[in-house]
């Protein structure tokens, strides 16, 4: 999700609600503490030199029990940091919270809740690895030899 698209899902909204990937919510007296911009340089594993540019929302609970986040007090967090830290509204947006250890989720809305989704480790550079998938050779299914234990229709083996 993009700043630009929750900016807009806020305006709709009485209350924010972030859920996990398991099903549950953030604690409802959640503080957005950070909202920032994460600019990561590096070189992959295949030597290309690569940047990346996301917007980062880190969220925390505490015991305040009685701290509610507002859409409205989120929008206009969200403008400061707009105008203070120059953010581009078309970066995505990744989100830190607090579990066993610091989980970096992506972030989606379902119409009600903001989806907090799982992110993934990948290599930038299969081609250069040689772990690009080997191509799946083609068949024809008339070709294909049938042996002894085949399922056939009406065997019971489906």
């Amino acid at each position: 999700m993009k700043l630009s698209d929750i900016k807009k899902h806020l305006q709709n909204l009485k209350t924010i609600a972030f859920e996990l990937p398991d099903g549950s919510l953030v604690p409802e007296h959640f503080h957005v503490t950070e909202v920032g911009k994460v600019s990561k340089h590096f070189i992959d594993c295949g030597g290309t030199v690569r940047k990346e540019e996301v917007i980062n929302f880190q969220l925390w609970n505490a015991d305040d029990y009685n701290h509610r986040l507002h859409p409205g007090k989120l929008v206009n967090i969200i403008e400061l940091s707009e105008k203070t830290l120059k953010l581009d509204d078309n970066l995505e947006i990744e989100v830190e919270y607090q579990g066993n250890t610091i989980g970096k989720y992506g972030l989606d809305f379902n119409g009600t809740n903001f989806i907090l989704t799982t992110t993934l480790t990948d290599c930038l550079a299969k081609d250069k690895c040689g772990i690009e998938p080997v191509a799946k050779p083609k068949l024809k299914l008339s070709e294909i030899q049938v042996s002894g234990n085949t399922c056939t229709p009406g065997g019971g083996c489906c």
